[in-house]
């Protein structure tokens, strides 16, 4: 019997209908693409909690699903706008449903304070590009969301909020020296939460995409100085993307097969399918 997947999308109608005019498909479409690339017959539903009197499922919706996906978003979420608390509501009805769940940057971010965390702004400013030198922790070596990773790697990213307050049920899994929690297991009301902080979703061309349409955020917070600046390392990603054997354009950005290769890139996503997903589901049939 196929997988079924619920898709959360993150962002507000008018941010999912630029990034689609931008790329062809909303975050939670190219994101529903990766699950069924990694789990063949997959269907996976989208949801848009931030959406006032979005259709989204209740309890028993919530259990009917084999995993449920959250994605990433422009929002911050201590603005606590309307669209940002039903988000971290269904994240309390995600945890109490007890079906596997996981999340990529925003999603981590509402699955912390959904369970009595905190996040802020990084004093140290935003990571975008690639997340670097991450780094297993000690609980990190033998969790299986990062099975098959590297001790240290990199990933796609770009956000400027962190977790600052973990839940009181966490296991930090992966750190960096710009945001201490990169990855983390989250546990609350019986339900278990993988997520990371970066974008293992995020082929290099969408990167590309949601790069060039932050074009005058790059230039004002200086990672570039002017467009064509952008736009020139933009053009290098989607050239990677297409061809991933151009070694100068790899050493020139410092990336390697854990960013290139895209059953490496996708890991974590894999792991949670192969660890979480296909393991209840399992336990499910057998009670």
């Amino acid at each position: 019997m196929a997988l079924r997947f619920l898709v959360v999308e993150g962002n507000t109608r008018g941010a999912r209908e630029a990034h689609k005019a931008a790329y062809g498909r909303m975050l939670s479409e190219s994101y529903a693409d990766v699950i069924q690339g990694s789990a063949k017959g997959a269907i996976c539903d989208i949801a848009f909690p931030a959406d006032e009197g979005a259709n989204l499922p209740d309890a028993a919706g919530l259990e009917s699903y084999d995993g449920i996906v959250l994605t990433g978003s422009h929002l911050s979420i201590y603005d606590r706008t309307p669209e940002i608390t039903r988000q971290i509501d269904l994240m309390r009805a995600i945890y109490a449903s007890r079906t596997p769940a996981f999340g990529s940057c925003w999603g981590l971010q509402v699955a912390a304070v959904a369970a009595d965390g905190d996040v802020q702004r990084n004093p140290l400013g935003r990571e975008v590009g690639f997340a670097r030198r991450l780094r297993r922790t000690e609980e990190g070596r033998g969790h299986p969301m990062l099975e098959g990773r590297p001790e240290v790697y990199d990933a796609p990213a770009i956000h400027l909020d962190m977790v600052t307050v973990l839940p009181k049920d966490a296991t930090i899994v992966a750190t960096n020296p710009v945001s201490a929690v990169q990855a983390a297991e989250f546990r609350q009301d019986g339900g278990t939460f993988w997520g990371v902080q970066y974008h293992p979703e995020f082929s290099l061309t969408e990167l590309a995409v949601i790069l060039r349409l932050r074009t005058e955020l790059m230039i004002r917070e200086g990672f570039c100085r002017a467009p064509e600046e952008v736009h020139a390392y933009a053009d290098d990603l989607t050239m990677l993307d297409r061809e991933p054997s151009r070694f100068d354009l790899a050493w020139r950005h410092g990336v390697d097969s854990e960013v290139l290769d895209t059953a490496r890139r996708t890991r974590e996503i894999r792991n949670f399918i192969e660890h979480r997903v296909k393991v209840e589901k399992s336990v499910r049939g057998r009670e």
